[in-house]
């Protein structure tokens, strides 16, 4: 009886995940990048790729060591696959190859390139200072201690680890040669012709200490924010002719069709850069840190644990400041006084009223805590499966996207945040003290508010960045737990089909 219930919901919700992504997707046309949320909900979501890297955004983090890379000089005679998948060139890598030095060792699965067209030639995805570049390289790597292989990975929020290589258009590149010299065999969509291994390594910059780091997604859909980017700081060359060779030769079309479509100007244009900042592994450089500007990694997890078990009053008056994004530190010297004038008569009454927790109060507090089960990874495909479900049942399913950004915002923020990856969002704080004593939480909501409002910069930026759901009775969404995946197959993921 067990087995026959269980049949009909796994058809149920391969269907609906058919559903979210049978859609066929361009860069540009009728099926372009604004398009994309519509049948890819994280497209509009949060910590989407790629983004400006901008010098306002550094952080110099001296924890961050060298990427090391792992059996990348491969010998002639181990084959690879070089094929068109209708979106990019794309070289398939031995599972050998990996990157060390991460929290978890990063297989490699594949690489592939974005690149412009003979008449712009900027097509990097990633920009920095707002310079594109001619191209960009992605090798693309997942988490093989947790999961056996890329499809498992892939929308699971500790899942993917990308090096990108921001390329210009220079000197002659011998290594690029290797493969780019067989692109006439893979000139339509799903052509595919095997080439000698080589080495690897000699598509990456000479230093590979150098690099910024942040958490993102990928640029294509169905766009989870699962990758752990690393962009090298130094660009690599290819030749005019060998730029031509992508921009012109290829088609994203296939061979049969009456009429072929250029495959160039394959990039996603910049997402906004939420409460991320990005953390560079060096220090030299017009506009970097010499420090973190944040509070280190260690004083983060106190704020949490203040905002889970802590007197929120004494938050709202003596550390509010610590809470808000880079920069406005200097808000606390001018403002505590104000800020303790305005508390509520309401709010010393609750501190009246409870002077110390109780063992029961404390005991809930700590199971707050165990909620947070920041361990676990988020299952994208699990949170936007159980999301459709939600809007269907109550006839709103073009609020899907945002439902699905305020569903994994919370966490996002709260993780990249203890990372120092990230500031703190206000709908994060507001997610973290779900359960506290109401007055208190918003008193400290208030402060808060008012604080950023104060800063017109800032506050546009956090309009831009965090979901605008109605909190009422400091009640914000709700946030599923993490399910564990269920193994459901990824039938839309073909071989040659992801990008990122």
């Amino acid at each position: 009886m067990l087995f026959l219930n269980f049949i009909p919901i796994l058809v149920i919700q391969l269907t609906v995940f058919n559903v979210l992504h049978g859609a066929k997707w361009t860069y540009t046309g009728p099926e372009g990048q604004s398009q994309w949320p519509k049948h890819y909900p994280y497209c509009g979501g949060a910590y989407q790729s790629p983004i400006d890297i901008k010098s306002d955004l550094l952080r110099f983090d001296p924890t961050l060591r060298p990427i090391e890379v792992r059996d990348y000089n491969l010998l002639p005679n181990e084959q690879l696959t070089l094929g068109n998948n209708g979106h990019s060139v794309q070289i398939s890598l031995p599972s050998k190859m990996h990157i060390s030095g991460l929290p978890h060792r990063y297989t490699a699965a594949q690489l592939h390139f974005h690149w412009g067209s003979p008449s712009r030639p900027g097509g990097s995805e990633h920009l920095v200072n707002s310079k594109q570049y001619a191209a960009e390289l992605h090798i693309v790597h997942f988490n093989s201690d947790k999961y056996p292989n890329m499809s498992m990975a892939v929308d699971k929020s500790d899942g993917l680890a990308v090096l990108g290589v921001l390329i210009e258009v220079g000197e002659f590149n011998p290594a690029f040669e290797k493969f780019l010299k067989f692109v006439n065999g893979i000139k339509y969509r799903d052509q595919r012709v095997k080439v000698p291994g080589f080495n690897m390594r000699a598509l990456l910059p000479a230093r590979l200490d150098e690099y910024y780091r942040y958490d993102g997604s990928l640029t294509t859909p169905p766009c989870y924010p699962s990758v752990l980017w690393t962009l090298f700081r130094n660009h690599v060359t290819i030749s005019r002719k060998q730029f031509l060779s992508l921009a012109t030769a290829l088609y994203s079309s296939h061979a049969q069709d009456s009429a072929p479509v250029p495959l160039n100007g394959n990039y996603r244009k910049p997402q906004l850069a939420d409460t991320r900042v990005v953390l560079v592994s060096f220090k030299e450089g017009r506009g970097l840190h010499g420090t973190l500007a944040v509070p280190t990694a260690l004083k983060r997890k106190k704020i949490i644990q203040q905002l889970l078990v802590g007197d929120l009053a004494d938050l709202a008056d003596e550390g509010l400041y610590q809470l808000l994004p880079s920069g406005l530190e200097k808000l606390h010297a001018g403002k505590k006084k104000d800020l303790k004038n305005q508390k509520s008569g309401t709010l010393a009454k609750s501190k009246q009223q409870t002077p110390h927790q109780s063992p029961l109060k404390k005991s809930q507090t700590n199971r707050a805590v165990g909620k947070l089960r920041l361990g676990d990874p988020l299952c994208y495909v699990c949170i936007e499966q159980r999301v459709f479900h939600q809007v269907k049942q109550s006839h709103h399913e073009k609020q899907l996207v945002q439902t699905v950004r305020d569903a994994v915002f919370p966490e996002l923020n709260l993780r990249s945040y203890l990372n120092c990856k990230s500031d703190l969002a206000l709908p994060t704080i507001r997610y973290i003290l779900r359960g506290r004593p109401t007055d208190e939480a918003f008193e400290l909501d208030r402060s808060l508010t008012k604080a950023l409002k104060n800063q017109k910069k800032t506050s546009t930026s956090i309009k831009q960045s965090v979901p605008k759901k109605n909190y009422g009775n400091f009640s914000p969404a709700t946030v599923p737990r993490k399910p564990q995946s269920h193994g459901y197959p990824h039938p839309w993921l073909l071989p040659m089909e992801w990008e990122d």
